[in-house]
């Protein structure tokens, strides 16, 4: 699809809602077996690049849709309420190219309109790949093990990447890595994807997760990898990445970025959480045990459960809903604040699905239902940065400073 041919569609625009309504169910249809099979939707994304969804955080004047946050936030909890690997993998494209935008003093703009060209035209995807065997997340801090080694005519990289989300058909691949230099630095170096393994990219299909098992989080090795000098898009030694040595452009960047991460990952999550509300209430309305001789939404301990799931949820929106709109008017949440919300929202998210669990019964448990599948996937909210030790422990320090 070229450039002047892609789709916006405003928030304002009642086709967007269309669309995702049958995103939604298409995407409901198959994601069972895509979790049985731990396939990954290739048919998917072909949807949402059809309907010009995967260039949406482009800005327009690189030929994307512009979406600000609460653009994009719709778009996700649409495709998370039909199957949430999908939303996912959509989920982290955006942010890489939100990131590209907030760092555009670092990323070439040459190199960045290149990413933004084929996410437009191809519907290529982009993630980063940082989280290693050694190393762990580096949120926690540490060097990469993953070198880059400086040639006469550009970089070659070597390393094991785990939980690389989307690599069965990333385009671009957002490496974390060190330089071999004496003085090592640190940062982001651009990779195409593995769709030629002559580049000597190796993915090791080992992703069994119990949620999320559509996403293609595998493993992927880099041997010996190529890349043009300008694809070192943002390296620099390690000690500025820290945050006491952000410049306030730098502050302030990350600030938006991790606002927009937090809320579109609770914007996920609680789509999952509310997709399994939606079906708990059919059940419950359905449901008419003969002992009963009515439905069980007649029962007021029913009643209690599902006003304190409706309780939870509300709660929900109107957090995500309150960081949206600050986001979007230029006055994204303090790091804390971002990693409280998250913290509450994901958490809302997981207990309102064990509730439905608990009304269910062994019907919820069942393969047959989604329910069992919504629990699954929710759960692996808890393993995404910032995790809940680390922002606890953030805000206990601040409520005693």
């Amino acid at each position: 699809m070229p450039s002047s041919a892609l789709r916006r569609l405003p928030s304002s625009e009642p086709r967007l809602d269309e669309t995702l309504d049958v995103l939604r169910a298409t995407f409901s249809a198959n994601a069972a077996r895509h979790d049985a099979d731990g396939s990954f939707a290739h048919e998917n994304f072909a949807l949402l690049h059809r309907h010009g969804l995967i260039a949406q955080v482009v800005p327009q004047a690189h030929g994307g849709g512009g979406a600000n946050l609460a653009q994009a936030r719709r778009i996700v909890g649409a495709v998370a309420a039909g199957d949430a690997a999908t939303a996912l993998v959509l989920t982290m494209t955006y942010l890489q190219h939100r990131a590209i935008v907030r760092d555009d003093r670092h990323w070439p703009s040459a190199v960045a309109q290149q990413v933004f060209d084929s996410a437009v035209s191809e519907g290529a995807l982009i993630n980063a790949l940082r989280v290693e065997p050694e190393l762990g997340s580096p949120s926690r801090g540490g060097l990469p093990g993953t070198v880059a080694a400086r040639t006469a005519d550009g970089w070659r990289l070597r390393g094991r990447k785990l939980y690389c989300t989307g690599i069965p058909a990333l385009r671009w691949l957002a490496v974390w890595a060190r330089t071999d230099e004496p003085q090592p630095r640190v940062g982001v170096f651009l990779v195409p994807g593995p769709a030629d393994p002559a580049r000597g990219i190796r993915v090791i299909e080992n992703w069994n997760h119990l949620g999320l098992r559509a996403s293609g989080s595998h493993e992927a090795v880099l041997d010996d990898v190529w890349i043009p000098p300008e694809y070192a898009v943002d390296i620099r030694p390690p000690e500025q990445w820290a945050p006491a040595a952000a410049s306030q452009a730098d502050t302030d960047g990350n600030a938006d970025q991790q606002a927009w991460m937090v809320v579109l990952l609770g914007s996920l999550y609680d789509a999952v959480a509310r997709a399994g509300f939606d079906w708990i209430r059919d059940f419950v309305r359905n449901r008419a045990p003969a002992s009963l001789g009515a439905p069980l939404a007649t029962l007021p301990r029913v009643q209690q459960t599902i006003g304190e799931i409706a309780a939870l949820l509300q709660a929900n929106r109107a957090l995500l809903d309150d960081a949206t709109a600050r986001v979007d008017a230029g006055r994204p949440p303090s790091f804390g604040d971002s990693g409280l919300l998250k913290f509450t929202v994901t958490g809302n998210a997981i207990r309102a699905v064990e509730l439905a669990l608990q009304l269910a019964g062994n019907h919820g448990l069942s393969r047959n239902n989604p329910l069992e599948r919504h629990y699954r996937d929710v759960l692996c909210s808890r393993v995404h940065t910032p995790q809940d030790d680390a922002i606890l422990i953030a805000a206990g320090r601040h409520a005693l400073a």
